[in-house]
């Protein structure tokens, strides 16, 4: 499957701007692209929205905490990616955004970020 790999819209905040501190951003960007868009069967556009909301800087925390254990940039979002896909939407969120509950936390995120870009156009 290949994945198309889109620039960020948001270089000050989000994933984007939240790594630059802790790894290179065009790579981490490029890694993060691909793992979120592989693990949710999202489009590039998704993935993209999805990175670069607060959402997307909640990921790269969780990124920049693995590497901080020690593992490489790639391993890193990996283990950010498999954290966030065993993990599921509760109430709250179902309640405020709408996503289904029992989803995994980071498909339901992607999808939100997606639906919010196209209502913002």
């Amino acid at each position: 499957m290949t994945i198309t790999i889109l620039p960020t819209n948001n270089q000050a905040w989000g994933f984007w701007g939240s790594i630059g501190n802790h790894a290179d951003q065009s790579e981490a960007w490029t890694l993060a692209m691909k793992a979120v868009g592989q693990a949710t069967g999202c489009t590039p556009e998704a993935a993209r929205d999805f990175l670069d909301s607060r959402h997307g800087r909640h990921f790269a925390d969780d990124v920049a905490n693995g590497a901080f254990a020690g593992l490489a940039i790639a391993a890193a979002i990996d283990a950010a990616v498999e954290r966030w896909m065993n993990w599921t939407i509760g109430k709250r969120a179902e309640r405020e955004h709408g996503i289904p509950r029992d989803l995994p936390y980071l498909t339901g995120w992607v999808m939100n970020a997606a639906i919010e870009a196209e209502i913002t156009g």
